[in-house]
Parts: structure tokens; sequence; C-alpha cells
């Protein structure tokens, strides 16, 4: 069975039962719970959760987005069908908006029309600054006991121009007996919708990067702060508890990576995602949320 699953249903559940109730800049008040770590042994198991389904073709090409095309442009993402990272999107004229559900404006910043329709300076933009991706590659395949392997997406420099500093905000790396193991830190952990998201793009580049640099994948360890659920997700998370209860999960699916391609940043990145797929994905069906802005 989907070891993924009861971790995360456990985990669901701390919340509910420990957490404690606070506002945050959203209006939307969380449940939280401080700080939670998580293991995952991916020569086990590959974690996607079951119980509920998770869009792993949208997962994996925002990841991409990410750490091969190295980009900050939403219309990347939409080109390929992808929405997730729609309402953190600068407008056409370089401002910022947040609505009400009434379609007021909340809030508003002004960028500047350079930065018209990307998320400003984060995530794929500071990977491409600092060439993150090249350099972890070049150190894994001739540096392997480096002790320095670090991918560090929080840049003090760029944080107030950017829409949404990064909440997985750092990994560092370590090869052990031909391995390649990853630690991930997250800032804000939003488990109803991101933590699944999460965990999936992050286990499918370990898996990836030890591909292209003859390793295996290892371990994936995770640390979290401010581990919490919104309010508005609490009857869904409830539904998908009940589903387990009643229904149990399913058994993971297994990754599949084309064996043809030998660089990462020829992976095929397409709405079809040609080169990742995942075989036997049986789950409960969606459970929908809302995303809190």
């Amino acid at each position: 069975m989907a070891k993924w699953d009861r971790e995360y249903l456990k985990l669901c559940k701390k919340i509910l039962e420990e957490g404690k109730q606070v506002h945050n800049r959203t209006g939307v008040d969380t449940i939280k719970l401080p700080y939670y770590s998580l293991e995952f042994n991916l020569e086990e198991e590959f974690p996607i959760l079951t119980t509920k389904f998770v869009a792993f073709k949208s997962a994996v090409i925002e990841m991409l987005w990410f750490y091969q095309m190295q980009s900050n442009d939403v219309r990347d993402l939409e080109a390929r069908g992808v929405k997730v990272w729609n309402e953190w999107k600068i407008d056409e004229d370089g401002v910022y908006r947040v609505y009400n559900e009434d379609g007021s404006i909340k809030s508003l910043k002004n960028f500047g029309k350079e930065w018209a329709y990307t998320i400003g300076t984060a995530y794929g933009y500071i990977v491409k600054k600092y060439q993150l991706t090249q350099k972890l590659i070049d150190k894994l395949k001739n540096n392997p006991e480096d002790r320095r392997m670090i991918m560090n997406l929080w840049q003090d420099e760029y944080l107030d121009t950017a829409v949404l500093p990064s909440c997985v905000w750092n990994s560092m790396w370590d090869v052990t007996e031909g391995k390649l193991n990853c630690i991930v830190t997250q800032r804000s952990t939003d488990v109803g919708l991101g933590l699944p998201f999460n965990v999936t793009q992050y286990a499918v580049l370990v898996h990836l990067l030890a591909h292209v640099t003859g390793l295996k994948p290892g371990m994936l360890y995770w640390s979290a702060k401010d581990v919490h659920l919104y309010v508005n997700q609490i009857d869904a998370i409830k539904e998908q508890i009940k589903k387990y209860e009643e229904l149990g999960d399913f058994e993971a699916p297994t990754l599949w990576i084309n064996p043809e391609v030998k660089d990462f940043f020829q992976f095929d990145n397409s709405k079809e995602l040609k080169d990742i797929k995942l075989k036997d994905y049986q789950h409960h069906g969606k459970i929908k949320m809302k995303v809190s802005v």
C-alpha cells in the first residue's frame, strides 16, 4: 500500500487535532503546526497521493519551468495547460493585483511593465541568474563528495521584487554509496494543496538528476515550517480522510524516464511530457480546494 498516503493523512489529522488557528496575509485563517518532517525512500516508493488525484503532469512541468526552462514567465506554463501560477501573474500594465471574491481589488503592487506576465524575481529567475541547476549537475558528475551542493532560491536582494518569494526555498544534495539524496526545506507549507504537489515534484527532480549523472535515487528528506491547512480546506481534508478509512489506498505507481535522454535540459517539457511518465496511477478522484492568495 502507498506509504505516502498514510503519512500524509497522519499529518492532516495531527494538524486538525493539535494545530492552532492563526491569521495570515491572505485573510483566510490557517490551522498550523510550527514544524514537521518527512522522509521518503525513493527506491521503495514513488510518492504521489492515491487518496486524491494529484496532477502529475502539471507538477512536473512546473518543476521543469523552474529548474530546466529557468523561466519566471507564466505564459510558458499557460502554453502547456498549467494554471497554477495564474493568481500570481503580474498584469500587462506591470501591476500585480489581488482580487476579492466579489471582483473588487484587495491589494496591488506596481512592478513595472518590464515584469508583465511574470512572477517577478522568484523561482526560475533565481535559478537562471545563479545557474543553480548547471552548477549542481557539474558537481554531481565531477565532485559528488562535495558538501556544498545547494540550490538556494531565497536571495534577499530579490525578495521585494518577487510576487511570491519561494515557499520551497532550499534544497541540499548528497551522494552516498552511489545514491542521490535530497534535503528540502520549506518556509510555508500549504498541506492541502501545495505539499502533495511539491513532494511529487522534488521526487521527480531527484530521479531525473540521478538518471543524468549515473546515480541511483536515494532518500528525500522534507523539513517543513508553518505546516498548515486553510480553514476553507478542512471539509475537503475530512472527505479525503473518510475515503481512506472506507476505501483504503492503492499501490504506489512507478515513474518512467526515457532511457535515451542523458541531458537534463533535453527532457521534453511540452504539454505531452513525453520523456517522464507515471505508470499505473490509481486514485480516488479529485478533491476540490480553494487557493488562498
